[in-house]
């Protein structure tokens, strides 16, 4: 993988997958958008995989569907620049199983940061969505580099 990009791809690359991790741990901690500047005294937490996602669903109409979206979408959304980003900064990562435990931990280790410091809520369905972000970008990497390898290949 690193042969296949150049140097200031690979610089350029470094610095969006800073930026995106910024603008992700902002929005995980600290933005009022999303009350993480709540002074919440209790901890708050899901351990039933699957248990806020049906909440979601089955409240759908009363939520209204911009909240669904932002809640289910915006998981799977915010964790797909990890998982895409990641075997192209790092070499040993371009491996289905490395860059979906390594996303999943990555998300374990936000959310118990979110639990332990009560900002948001430790949600196991988070994880479970955030997951899924991570495996959706590196198949989009996957497919990028084959079509890719394709078009450079049609070109000889």
């Amino acid at each position: 993988m690193k042969n296949s990009i150049s140097g200031w791809q690979r610089v350029a690359s470094q610095l969006v997958f800073v930026l995106y991790l910024f603008v992700l741990l902002y929005l995980l901690f600290f933005s009022e958008s999303y009350g993480r500047t709540d002074n919440v005294r209790e901890y708050r937490y899901n351990l039933v995989l699957f248990r806020e996602i049906k909440r979601f669903y089955k409240y759908r109409e009363l939520l209204g569907m911009k909240m669904v979206l932002l809640n289910l979408v915006g998981n799977v959304a915010a964790f797909v620049p990890f998982g895409f980003f990641l075997p192209v900064l790092w070499n040993g990562m371009m491996h289905f199983w490395r860059v979906t435990c390594v996303t999943f931990c990555f998300s374990l280790l936000v959310e118990a940061i979110q639990l332990v410091y009560k900002v948001g809520t430790f949600d196991v369905d988070d994880l479970f969505l955030n997951t899924i972000g991570g495996i959706l970008g590196y198949i989009l990497l996957r497919l990028w580099l084959w079509f890719y390898a394709k078009k450079k290949k049609s070109k000889k």
